[in-house]
């Protein structure tokens, strides 16, 4: 059995052109990690939208991005903050968990 040594944390940054104006695009990947809640706030604090990222493959993960999305709305005090959902491993459909409608409706 192989290891796996999951994401503790990631950052990215870049410069990106959005509607005719040029934005950093600041990319965090925390990958879900509890250790890490009190850092987590703070860069929602800060952030201007967010990208949540779950697998069709686990309910599990749909669960607690829905979870992260009410809190990214408590934290920002704000319904309207740009929330983007993405599900991945669209390429397992022979082992998806997650139906499309359900993941919609969040």
């Amino acid at each position: 059995i192989e290891s796996y040594d999951p994401t503790i944390e990631d950052s990215y940054r870049t410069q990106v052109s959005v509607d005719g104006r040029q934005v950093i695009l600041e990319i965090l990947d925390t990958a879900g990690t509890e250790q890490f809640v009190a850092m987590r706030d703070l860069y929602m604090k800060a952030g201007q939208g967010f990208l949540l990222v779950f697998s069709i493959t686990s309910q599990a993960s749909l669960d607690e991005l829905s979870t992260l999305r009410e809190e990214i709305i408590r934290i920002k005090d704000d319904e309207k903050i740009p929330i983007v959902m993405v599900g991945n491993k669209a390429d397992l459909l022979d082992q998806r968990a997650v139906d499309r409608k359900e993941a919609f409706a969040i």
